[in-house]
């Protein structure tokens, strides 16, 4: 299937049906997904979020979506939108962090569609001249992997690597406004950092890189472009990118960065430019969109917003040094007891969520907290994933489930997903 340009109000309209009628409504294989699906654990979520709310942040929620039968959906919002009191509000926006890969891979694939970008070729070709050294020769598929070996300008922000430090976020991030080129500049100066395809290392670098491509190759800012391309396309109303303004506006969520002293008070972090993260880390959006979002993308073709061929290229997740963990073309894959899912995580100062779907797009979950700089709120979220699309009762190791699709490489690396219920953290610590 070739298409020349981006928007498709065909495909839109698709897409509206989907979410009505259930992804996949049509297909056989997808009604048979939809009918296994097991029901949602709510006692096992409830829990989960509440070890979210122990761990400290203030306010956590659980929003499970289940297009092929609507009565398995859920929310349960648990504490506090922020420190004044408010209720925890699942339909209100907040900051989504990495979750904003997903749109990006989105983009770069629609120009693969059309001929202009080649994921075999190098990504130097691909940008303004003299972005990158002549001689990096790692490839566009390599950088959206995280296997190009360019190093993560993050680290050089904050004051630890893989810290979210108080400090550091009023010295280098709240109010600072750096240039994508910026960013890169300073990624660039450490040298690559393993031959590219051999290993995996998570980089924020990799997809503001892959954001200047996008601005080179159309000749329009990055946020002109996914709002076009996605956001008014699939009626995202509560979705946007407005880095470096450092509000949100409408209604949202308080986000807290949980203080390195943990006797001293939450930080709130919620003006922020978003500038040092850009196209990798700087969406804003709400659990209805993401839900929208991700049952788009994994309809493929019917979607609307790549193509089959695409969404396969995205979802070859290759193994990481989370066992159960996989990494595609800007979406993760996590293997649970009963299969797979696709999504990706999102901790940007403040706001911790996690957004995933089964391969056919018939479930989705979004799991939020605001709190952030605080590893136990993430591993709450991560143990809220389980229950949410498995149920009480997960199959022991089946070969195959009601939430595994074929081709989806369930197997690959997920050996140990059946022996427990709680998914681990993954080693990236801004994901």
């Amino acid at each position: 299937m070739v298409k020349t340009g981006f928007v498709r109000s065909a495909a839109v309209a698709v897409v509206g049906a989907l979410l009505v009628a259930g992804a996949g409504a049509g297909s056989a294989a997808a009604e048979q997904v939809t009918a296994a699906a097991p029901t949602p654990d709510r006692t096992a979520v409830r829990a989960a979020l509440q070890n979210t709310l122990n761990a400290g942040a203030p306010g956590a929620f659980a929003v499970i979506r289940d297009h092929g039968n609507p009565e398995l959906g859920w929310s349960l919002s648990l504490g506090k939108a922020d420190l004044d009191g408010t209720p925890m509000n699942a339909d209100w926006r907040f900051r989504v962090g990495s979750n904003s890969k997903m749109f990006g891979a989105v983009l770069v694939m629609r120009l693969v569609e059309q001929g202009r970008i080649d994921l075999d070729k190098p990504m130097r070709d691909y940008l303004p001249e003299g972005t990158l050294p002549a001689d990096w020769a790692m490839t566009v598929r390599q950088v959206m992997q995280h296997r190009a070996g360019i190093y993560d300008h993050t680290n050089d922000l904050l004051e630890q690597a893989g810290e979210e430090t108080t400090s550091a976020f009023e010295a280098r991030i709240r109010n600072n406004v750096y240039t994508p080129q910026e960013l890169v500049a300073g990624s660039v100066r450490h040298g690559v950092q393993y031959t590219p395809g051999t290993r995996y290392s998570y980089s924020n670098t990799d997809f503001v890189l892959l954001g200047i491509a996008v601005e080179h190759l159309t000749g329009r800012p990055y946020a002109d472009v996914l709002r076009d391309e996605v956001i008014e396309p699939l009626n995202l109303r509560r979705t946007s990118f407005v880095a470096p303004d450092k509000g949100i506006t409408g209604s949202h969520i308080t986000g807290y960065l949980t203080n390195d002293d943990r006797a001293k008070p939450l930080l709130d972090s919620t003006e922020q430019t978003a500038s040092w993260l850009w196209s990798a880390g700087a969406v804003i959006s709400s659990a209805g969109d993401m839900d929208r979002f991700l049952t788009a993308l994994l309809a493929g073709s019917a979607g609307g917003l790549v193509t089959d061929e695409s969404l396969q290229q995205m979802t070859s997740a290759l193994p990481t040094p989370t066992a159960t963990i996989g990494y595609g073309l800007g979406l993760r894959r996590i293997t649970l007891s009963c299969g797979t899912v696709f999504g990706h995580g999102g901790i940007v100062q403040g706001y911790q969520t996690q957004s995933f779907a089964t391969p056919d797009g018939s479930r989705s979950v979004v799991v939020f907290a605001n709190a952030s700089n605080n590893g136990a709120v993430t591993q709450g979220l991560m143990g809220a994933l389980e229950p949410a699309f498995c149920g009480k009762k997960p199959a022991a190791a089946a070969p195959r489930s009601a939430l595994t699709a074929p081709g989806s490489g369930a197997q690959q690396d997920g050996a140990g997903a059946a022996n427990g219920h709680l998914v681990p953290v993954v080693e990236d610590t801004r994901i």
